[in-house]
């Protein structure tokens, strides 16, 4: 009843998903496990984990409001237009084998990728400081995917499979001792995972010619004010290249209309720490969370690249 007060506007959107809420019956809306599961960090402002948030979003918001406004999307980059997200649950993964099957991999993939980001340390899970779980524990946990599927009717291909078919790479796999090891390559809000073990440091600028993050015209007054925050996550995020039409970019959406873009051998000349990460997002903590002004090399708007003062 409180879910369709609370946002009768996304009520078929709430529809779709509420068979993944068996597991939380009778979870406060408020409670951590709840909101680290539905609040997507990468819908907060002005944060290379969450550009796409809109600037009027707040800390007096309630976690479920701004689960009804998420793209519910598994930490995968997405805007918000509700209508937009419902087409593309409409038509996600039917490109050649008629849908069924790669929704369900699908779905897993995104259930995978909010546990190993966002919720390992509240559901027990054993992670190593460099991100990887067994395979076995994740296909024992009491959880559905956004596809009504019980996480535990899932294999280990099925969960290969997933792995194979990410488009952005987020996952890598490793076999130790004849044990199947999972982990998110990046985008973690979990300080069980230490930077310097799931990150490879860069050194030199040449390394990375092109670092860039992207985000939307609402959030460059803020950012020109405060700076990149990393927000929730433990890193700001970068790409190492653009959002060209039809090609996959890890580390940034396709829909951003600004480019902001790191001097990186003036942050490494001062101090700075830069990572790239399997998949090549790079990612840096800034100092303290953030990533100042004064580090920013160009800022250019997006697709037409036309420089924007700063």
């Amino acid at each position: 009843m409180w879910a369709t007060q609370a946002c009768s506007s996304t009520i078929r959107l709430l529809r779709y998903r509420l068979p993944f809420l068996s597991p939380l019956a009778g979870a406060s809306p408020s409670s951590p496990f709840f909101t680290h599961f539905f609040m997507d960090p990468l819908k907060t402002p002005h944060s290379s984990s969450s550009s796409s948030s809109s600037s009027s979003s707040s800390s007096s918001s309630s976690s479920f409001t701004t689960f009804c406004h998420s793209s519910g999307s598994g930490g995968r980059g997405r805007g918000l237009d509700t209508k937009d997200n419902t087409n593309r649950e409409r038509h996600r993964g039917r490109d050649g084998d008629g849908g069924a099957g790669k929704d369900k991999i699908d779905a897993l993939g995104r259930l995978l990728s909010r546990i190993l980001r966002h919720m390992a340390s509240e559901l027990n899970l054993n992670m190593r400081n460099d991100g990887f779980v067994k395979v076995k524990d994740l296909l024992k946990l009491n959880l559905k995917t956004f596809a009504s599927v019980s996480l535990r009717s899932h294999t280990v291909d099925d969960v290969r499979e997933a792995v194979r078919r990410d488009n952005k790479q987020r996952f890598s796999l490793r076999e130790e001792d004849g044990e199947l090891w999972i982990r998110a390559n990046q985008g973690h809000t979990i300080t069980t995972v230490e930077t310097e073990s799931l990150l490879k440091p860069i050194l030199s600028a040449d390394e990375v010619p092109v670092c860039v993050h992207g985000t939307y015209k609402r959030n460059l007054e803020s950012i020109l004010g405060q700076g990149l925050k990393r927000m929730k996550r433990l890193h700001v995020h970068f790409s190492c290249g653009l959002p060209t039409d039809g090609e996959v970019i890890s580390g940034m959406r396709r829909d951003v209309n600004i480019l902001i873009f790191l001097d990186v051998r003036k942050a490494l000349a001062e101090g700075m720490k830069v990572y790239i990460s399997d998949n090549k997002v790079i990612l840096t903590e800034g100092f303290e969370g953030v990533v100042p002004v004064k580090y920013f090399q160009k800022i250019e708007s997006w697709p037409d690249r036309k420089a924007i003062s700063f």
